[in-house]
């Protein structure tokens, strides 16, 4: 009879222990799951180029630069581009969401206009010249 009664001390401790656990590990932040993302929000033109506002979420301590590209989709030979960057030490990088303008240079001979439709694409750049996170989308200037 004692045992058994020493049997469901101990399982109550352990379901005890499991549950403090489990709602230590509920409780933590899921921020580092999420780091290192990136979304275009929009696309427009801004005088003497384009504009890119995008949000972004990176690892403290990252190395990398955010590099954003747009080029126009047309059907003829009119190949236009542009291109802008926000070097690693004016990004925030703690894990959460931030919002940032990125202003593009038009390349030499490229032109952009109101109805445009262009690719946008957005990813980290690192030391070492590679990039990763990649998201591209389709937007009207």
């Amino acid at each position: 009879m004692k045992s058994s009664r020493l049997r469901r001390r101990l399982a109550g401790a352990v379901a005890v222990t499991v549950l403090v656990g489990a709602g230590a590990l509920a409780a933590a932040p899921a921020a580092s799951a999420k780091a290192n993302l990136l979304a275009v929000n929009k696309v427009a033109l801004h005088a003497p180029g384009l504009q890119m506002k995008v949000t972004y979420s990176c690892d403290p301590g990252m190395n990398h630069q955010l590099v954003a590209n747009v080029s126009k989709i047309s059907t003829g030979h009119d190949i236009s581009e542009a291109a802008g960057t926000i070097k690693k030490d004016k990004l925030i990088c703690d894990y959460a969401d931030h919002t940032a303008q990125v202003n593009l240079r038009v390349d030499v001979g490229s032109y952009f206009a109101k109805g445009d439709k262009v690719k946008a694409a957005v990813f980290y750049f690192d030391e070492d010249g590679f990039s990763y996170a990649r998201q591209e989308t389709v937007a009207v200037l």
